[in-house]
């Protein structure tokens, strides 16, 4: 570890990305699937081009991110948003090399200036793999894609792809296979119909032991099946595991436990374990001495977790939280003006790279 570079900062490892990036390009090659970066979860442009190696290209969920596909990554733009306003549309088109609408109303709203282009539909299958009702997609009057096949075959010949998007941090190829089975049996009709499909994110192939065999085998099958291009939108099944979160300790307090105050912040760098009230990952968390460790913003629930350590903390110490890809860097803000942490990129010869500090002019540029 360079302990030259001022914490906090974000470190992507190269050498760590690769082993997700050849799952996925061994995925890519037994099952004929393309596999895009799914930027809502990592979007970290300066490794697109070590990533676009081996993938296919990009799905957006929003104008600017479709842009930074079209822009800093090589291959496909794929084109999706909840809903999309007028004054967006044309930019979105004009970026895109498909636009996949989450409604049959958006469809046919924009049918006049998406004409000619490569259009989609989401669907929403009514089933998923989410363990949080504020990110299950098949949650009760979900808004995220259209769920009546009659009403979907009325629309089948103004698109010719169809997204579905319902697994969700699914490590069980059993509960994906079951779940595609499902699509199948009530959305086959209009499948036949279509020369492509997205099955989403959310499969964590890359994971140890995930039987990748046999998900290429099904998803080879299914494209077969219905004579279509199967895509997948892989995010953090790509990045796990890629990047830490490097902090130092600041202050040393007791409490009835042992707290150690970071230069850093959950609600602010790492906002999903509060959201999720997951506690984040440390190697190896074993040894004698026990600390909660906080993060320095003013909100009492800034809390990363507890942990176990060889030795007692102190000020100056430095800790590095696992697992700091996904959901992080996208998600960073400004909140009680703690410096946003760096980015670094450990290369694949070990050497360290500072790609972006951050500073008071970015925190008083980004209001007004």
């Amino acid at each position: 570890m360079d302990l030259a570079l001022q914490t906090p900062f974000y470190l992507i490892d190269k050498s760590r990305l690769l082993k997700n990036l050849e799952k996925t390009a061994q995925l890519r090659e037994a099952s004929g699937a393309k596999a895009l970066l799914a930027l809502k979860c990592f979007a970290t442009w300066s490794v697109f081009d070590f990533m676009a190696e081996y993938m296919d290209g990009t799905t957006s969920s929003s104008l600017y991110e479709v842009r930074l596909g079209r822009e800093k990554f090589a291959g496909e733009t794929h084109a999706y948003s909840v809903a999309y306003a007028d004054y967006e549309i044309a930019e979105v088109l004009a970026h895109s090399d498909k636009i996949i609408f989450n409604s049959i109303g958006q469809l046919q709203k924009f049918a006049e200036a998406s004409q000619g282009h490569v259009r989609g539909l989401r669907i929403n299958p009514g089933v998923s793999t989410s363990e949080f009702d504020l990110a299950d997609p098949a949650r009760p009057f979900s808004r995220l894609g259209e769920h009546d096949p009659a009403a979907i075959a009325k629309v089948a010949d103004q698109i010719s792809g169809l997204m579905f998007h319902n697994n969700c941090e699914n490590d069980s190829f059993d509960r994906f296979d079951e779940m595609l089975t499902l699509i199948e049996d009530r959305f086959g009709e209009v499948m036949h119909d279509m020369d492509w499909i997205s099955l989403g994110g959310g499969i964590h192939f890359t994971g140890d032991g995930y039987p990748l065999d046999r998900l290429a085998a099904r998803l080879k099958a299914f494209a077969g099946r219905f004579g279509v291009q199967v895509y997948l939108e892989p995010g953090e099944a790509v990045i796990t595991g890629a990047a830490t979160l490097e902090v130092t300790v600041l202050d040393t307090m007791h409490n009835g436990k042992n707290l150690a105050i970071v230069d850093s912040s959950t609600e602010a760098h790492m906002l999903d374990l509060l959201i999720y009230r997951e506690p984040a990952k440390i190697e190896p968390d074993t040894g004698d001495h026990e600390w909660m460790i906080c993060g320095k913003s003013c909100l009492a629930g800034d809390i990363f977790g507890e942990f176990r350590f060889a030795q007692a903390l102190k000020a100056g110490d430095r800790v590095s939280f696992q697992d700091a890809a996904g959901y992080t860097m996208v998600k960073k803000n400004w909140f009680n003006g703690v410096k946003m942490p760096s980015i670094a990129i450990r290369e694949l010869d070990g050497q360290i790279r500072l790609v972006r500090d951050f500073d008071y002019d970015d925190f008083a540029s980004a209001l007004s």
